[in-house]
């Protein structure tokens, strides 16, 4: 099996390889990768040239039988897209008696589809086969010749069509099968006699209904599923197929989406059933959420654990992990390398860091905890901080069970507040406060009556 990606994909006007864009969380190839997979190969030999360094690295690491199925293959002058398969023919297990061709930027392409088209392949007896469609605009896809009995002849690149071929809606897939020995003896009589003076694959078509062999055509009649990203607004419109389909599947396990075309969730994400999901949710990354919370309006995920029975509303949690039963928001900010324990409040403009919080502590609205161990049962009053950088390092902050931290307190870490201490509201707290104490950490007040008058009076 061969996919090729050693294109520029100039006009996606961008420094990142086109197979690499990203649709819904993941590398368009991937999804080709997938695909392909499905029907058991032993090898795939993946084309690469342009950013091919890229394309490998991100291959091996993200797609999941890279290591024991994929083999990379350089086209290192990119002469056209014969020229791109034959740099993999040292590549392919020996022997192999059939190869499958596709390309790396078809990313809503289905291994269910290519079985159908292998099959059909083996049915037909043909020893060569093409997979066509018919898009609704044409535009430069390579237009398919079929002679009177219908039996596929050759393919047009669009800038070589004739007058009277223009009329021809049916397009080539881009998606070969075909007999190895075959294959590349039509390779090696392929020419470059042509308006952009390169090698065409779609050539072979041509020249083996010239040598008598028939070729079986295999209709697509969903135009979407071999659809190549070209540019940045087929990219948009094929997340959004990706997008509806991951949705829908979610909804079918008994998730409730609320409003599908304002929910983003990535390939990959978990969620449980009975959960809700508001409108202007995003789910990001490596997120799963556990049965029966209710995420959004409004919220993003990122990288995030999610325990049954939590609301996440109107805010932001990132790479961190939320226990069981937890509120979040509104207008809450979870940083990275958090972690909230079962039945923890967070309230609106709260925002925690690199920190633990115990089971049943309060953090109230306006509050800051950062790089921070906080025990169980605590109560955070509206405005603390913890003020933990001092220009150079950062130091972490301990508050142990059942301790009270009343309104507008900074405390200066490294500092512990022991169990069921209790800081009295505006203080600055510098030293730890043993168990059961009251910290006071404030100005005396002073009352001058009268003063007013005085100072209008001067």
């Amino acid at each position: 099996m061969i996919v090729l990606a050693a294109g520029e994909g100039t006009r996606m006007k961008s420094s990142l390889h086109k197979v690499l864009f990203p649709i819904c969380g993941r590398p368009m190839v991937d999804y080709v990768l997938d695909a392909a997979g499905s029907l058991g190969p032993e090898r795939i030999v993946v084309v690469v040239g342009h950013k091919g360094e890229e394309v490998k690295d991100t291959i091996l690491r993200a797609w999941p039988g890279a290591q024991d199925t994929v083999r990379f293959a350089w086209q290192h002058q990119r002469l056209g897209t014969a020229h791109a398969v034959m740099s993999a023919r040292e590549s392919l297990p020996e022997g192999d008696p059939d190869v499958l061709i596709m390309y790396g930027d078809t990313p809503l392409v289905t291994g269910d589809l290519l079985l159908r088209f292998v099959q059909s392949h083996e049915r037909s007896g043909a020893p060569i086969s093409v997979m066509t469609a018919t898009p609704q605009d044409p535009g430069p896809y390579g237009r398919i010749v079929r002679n009177d009995e219908g039996h596929v002849v050759r393919i047009v690149e669009a800038r070589d069509l004739r007058p009277e071929e223009r009329h021809l809606s049916e397009v080539n897939a881009g998606i070969y099968y075909c007999r190895a020995s075959l294959l590349y003896s039509l390779l090696e009589r392929v020419d470059n006699n042509n308006a952009k003076g390169e090698y065409y694959l779609t050539d072979i078509i041509r020249l083996a209904s010239e040598a008598g062999l028939p070729v079986n055509g295999f209709y697509c009649d969903d135009f979407s599923l071999v659809q190549g990203i070209n540019d940045r607004w087929e990219l948009a419109a094929a997340e959004s197929i990706k997008r509806e389909s991951i949705l829908r599947d979610l909804a079918i396990s008994g998730v409730t989406v609320r409003d599908p075309e304002s929910t983003y969730v990535d390939f990959g994400v978990k969620v449980g059933p009975g959960t809700v999901l508001e409108p202007n949710t995003y789910l990001r990354g490596e997120t799963s959420i556990a049965e029966d919370c209710v995420i959004g309006p409004g919220t993003e995920l990122f990288d995030t654990k999610v325990g049954r029975g939590s609301k996440v509303w109107m805010s932001v949690v990132e790479n961190s992990d939320v226990g069981e039963e937890v509120q979040i928001g509104p207008f809450s900010h979870i940083r990275p390398n958090t972690t909230l324990e079962k039945n923890v409040l967070v309230g609106n403009f709260a925002e925690i860091k690199n920190s633990v919080i115990g089971s049943g502590t309060k953090v109230h609205h306006h509050s800051y905890l950062g790089d921070s161990d906080v025990g169980q049962g605590v109560n955070i009053g509206a405005g603390t901080v913890t003020v933990n950088y001092d220009g150079i390092r950062k130091f972490r902050t301990i508050i142990q069970d059942g301790a009270f931290i009343g309104c507008n307190a900074n405390l200066i870490a490294p500092v512990t507040i022991g169990k069921g201490a209790y800081i009295a509201a505006g203080s600055t707290i510098t030293d730890d406060v043993p168990e059961r104490s009251l910290a006071i950490a404030r100005e005396r007040q002073v009352v001058k009556e009268g003063w007013v008058d005085r100072r209008k009076q001067n």
